[in-house]
C-alpha cells in the first residue's frame, strides 16, 4: 500500500494500520519541521490515526492555524490535569479568548451552585510548575473511542457535568476522548501524541482568574505576551453574567432549553438584551452631545443592522440620525494601494480619501452645506452627483466602516464631536467547561450563510477568502478596538441552533478534494452539537436576520 504525501508531492510505502507518526518513525519521510497533527484526505487527524487504505496525508506544524489549535488543546488538558491535582475539589472553566490568550477560572461547589474561587499568584505559579513538569515528562495523550453510555459514569466521577449534558443531548453512539496519566477529557478536535509537543506557555493572573497564553506564532519558542483589552474583557464578562442569570452557559443547556420548549423565552430575553444595550449607547451619544458616530467591527459582526437599530434608538431620544458611507470616499481605483500580492488593497486606510472626508465633516460641523461624493464601483472612481447635506442641531451622523476606530481616520475633527462604537460577535456560549466557541468561527458561519444567500458565493469561495479577511482585520481593526467608547456584543446565545439549518447544506457542497474541506468538515462536526431552532421564532428586527433574511430593515 502507498500513501500520497502532500508535503513531498510523492508516494511513500505504508502497511495497513500504520499511522502518520509510525511512518515518520521509519525514516522514510524527512520534513523540515516537527509535525503536531496532519490532514488525512483533507480532514484534520492526530498523528496516530490508523491508515488501512490509500490516503493523501499532509503533515502540519504547530505554526499553521490548524496546528495551533491542536497545541492549545494540549495546553488546556495539561492545565486541567494541574488544576485537578492542586485544586482537587475545583472545577476548571476555560471561558473565552481574550488578551491573545484564554481566560480561565476555577469554581467550587457552594450548595446547589458553583462560585468562582480567587486564585493567588502563588497558586498560579504552582499550576505553571506542574504544567512544565508534564511537558518535560512527555506523557502520552491516549486516544480512546467508546460507547457514549460507557464513558458518562467516568465523566460524572470527574465532575465534568457540562460534558455529560453535552453528550446526553447530542445522542452520539460513540464518543472519542483522551486520557492523560489516568485523567479523562474530551476536546473539539485532535490532540498531539504527547505533552512534549506543548512546551511553550505562560499563565498570568487577571481579575478573579488567569490567562493561559500559548506560543507566539511569529516566534514559536517564545510565549505570547498579553495584550491589553480591558473593554473587550468587560463586554465578555457582562455577557457571561447574563448567561449565568438565564442559566444557559453551554451547548448542553441550550439544547435542553430547546427540548423543554423554553427557547422562545430565551430568544425574547436575548433580543431584549440587545435592544437595551443599543438604547444605552444611544443615550450616551445624546448625553455627550456627539455629532458623529463611528461604528466599526470585523466581518459579519452585524454592523449594518446595529447601525439601523442605533438610528431607531437615537430617534426615540429626539436626535435625527443621518448615514454616511465610507465607501463613497474611496480614492480612484488607479490610486488604490496594493497589497503584498499586488492586488488592490481596499481594506487599507489609505484606500480612502482622508483629506476629502475630514474636510467634508469639518464643514458639516461648522454648519455648511456639503455635496457628498458618490463612488462608482463599476467605473472605479467617484462620480459627482447632487447629494447635498447640511446638519441641523438635532442631527447625528452615523458612519459605518472598518476604520472607524483608527485615530488617523478623522485626525482633523475634534474628538469631542465623535463617539466610537465597536461591534463584534463575542461568543460567550461554551461547548463545555473546557471547550469554548470561537468568535471567529461564529462570524465565519454568518458570512458563509449570508454570502451564499445574497451574494451567490459558495462556501468554498468564502472559506478560501477568509484568511485574507482575517489578515485585514488583524491589521486595520483589532489594534484599535480599545479606542471605542462603547462595545456592542452582537452575538446571540441561540444563533448557532438557528444557523445550523442554513449552514449545513451549504458546507456539504464544499468538495472533498480541496484544502478548504478541512474547515467545512470541522464546522459541520461542530454544528452537530446543536439541536435545531426554527427560524420562524426569530423576530424580524433581530440582528440575525441580516444573515438569514426576513428582516424588517431594508439593506
Amino acid at each position: 500500500m502507498e500513501i500520497f504525501l502532500k508535503n513531498l508531492n510523492q508516494y511513500v510505502p505504508a502497511q495497513g494500520g500504520d499511522s502518520p507518526l509510525s511512518i515518520l518513525a521509519t525514516g522514510a519521510v524527512n520534513l523540515p519541521f516537527r509535525p503536531i497533527c496532519c490532514r488525512v484526505n483533507n480532514k484534520t487527524e492526530d498523528l496516530r490515526f490508523p491508515i488501512y487504505s490509500p490516503k493523501q496525508v499532509e503533515y502540519l506544524s504547530a505554526q499553521t492555524e490548524t496546528g495551533r489549535r491542536v497545541y492549545i488543546r494540549a495546553l488546556c488538558f495539561m492545565l486541567y490535569k494541574a488544576v485537578s491535582e492542586i485544586f482537587p475539589e475545583g472545577q476548571l472553566r476555560i471561558e473565552h479568548s481574550i488578551f491573545r490568550g484564554y481566560f480561565c477560572r476555577i469554581f467550587a461547589q457552594c450548595g446547589d451552585r458553583s462560585v468562582p474561587v480567587a486564585v493567588s499568584q502563588q497558586q498560579i505559579r504552582s499550576l505553571y510548575s506542574r504544567m512544565k513538569q508534564l511537558a518535560d515528562a512527555d506523557l502520552e495523550f491516549e486516544r480512546h473511542e467508546r460507547l457514549t453510555t460507557d464513558i458518562l459514569p467516568m465523566l460524572r466521577r470527574q465532575h465534568l457535568f457540562s460534558k455529560v449534558l453535552l453528550f446526553e443531548t447530542t445522542s452520539q453512539l460513540y464518543t472519542t476522548y483522551y486520557t492523560l496519566d489516568g485523567l479523562a477529557d474530551s476536546y473539539y478536535g485532535a490532540l498531539p501524541p504527547s505533552t512534549g509537543y506543548a512546551t511553550v506557555f505562560a499563565l498570568h493572573q487577571y481579575s478573579d482568574g488567569f490567562i493561559l497564553m500559548g506560543p507566539d506564532p511569529q516566534d514559536p519558542d517564545r510565549q505570547l505576551a498579553p495584550e491589553r483589552q480591558t473593554k473587550m474583557f468587560k463586554a465578555f464578562t457582562d455577557y457571561m453574567h447574563f448567561n449565568e442569570v438565564i442559566k444557559v452557559r453551554n451547548v448542553g443547556e441550550l439544547n435542553m432549553s430547546v427540548r423543554e420548549r423554553k427557547v422562545r423565552d430565551l430568544i425574547n430575553v436575548a433580543e431584549a438584551m440587545h435592544e437595551r444595550q443599543i438604547g444605552h449607547i444611544a443615550d450616551e451619544i445624546v448625553a455627550r452631545g456627539a455629532k458623529i458616530v463611528l461604528l466599526a467591527g470585523p466581518s459579519s459582526s452585524g454592523k449594518t443592522t446595529t447601525c439601523k437599530r442605533l438610528a431607531v434608538q437615537l430617534m426615540t431620544s429626539l436626535a435625527t440620525p443621518k448615514m454616511i458611507s465610507l465607501d463613497d470616499y474611496f480614492v480612484d481605483r488607479d490610486k488604490t494601494p496594493l497589497d503584498d500580492t499586488g492586488d488592490y488593497d481596499y481594506e487599507s486606510l489609505h484606500a480612502l480619501d482622508l483629506d476629502r472626508l475630514n474636510s467634508d465633516l469639518s464643514r458639516l460641523l461648522a454648519g455648511e452645506t456639503v455635496n457628498l461624493p458618490t463612488y462608482s464601483f463599476e467605473f472605479g472612481k467617484r462620480i459627482e452627483k447632487e447629494k447635498p447635506l447640511k446638519m441641523e442641531p438635532s442631527d447625528v451622523l452615523i458612519i459605518e466602516g472598518i476604520h472607524g476606530l483608527n485615530p488617523e481616520l478623522l485626525s482633523s475633527v475634534g474628538a469631542s464631536s465623535i463617539y466610537k462604537v465597536y461591534v463584534s460577535a463575542l461568543t460567550t456560549l461554551a461547548i463545555d467547561d473546557h471547550n469554548w466557541i470561537s468568535t471567529t468561527d461564529n462570524r465565519l458561519l454568518r458570512r458563509i450563510v449570508r454570502d451564499y444567500r445574497y451574494r451567490h458565493t459558495s462556501a468554498l469561495d468564502t472559506i478560501r477568502r477568509w484568511p485574507s479577511v482575517r489578515r485585514g482585520e488583524e491589521k486595520w481593526i483589532f489594534p484599535f478596538q480599545e479606542n471605542a467608547d462603547a462595545t456592542f456584543n452582537s452575538s446571540l446565545i441561540f444563533e448557532l441552533g438557528v444557523m445550523k439549518e442554513y449552514a449545513e447544506p451549504v458546507l456539504r457542497q464544499v468538495p472533498h478534494n480541496v484544502e478548504q474541506y478541512e474547515t467545512a468538515y470541522r464546522l459541520l462536526k461542530f454544528l452537530e452539537y446543536f439541536d435545531p431552532i426554527p427560524v420562524d421564532q426569530i423576530p424580524p428586527t433581530s440582528l440575525l436576520r441580516e444573515f438569514l433574511g426576513g428582516s424588517s430593515f431594508h439593506y
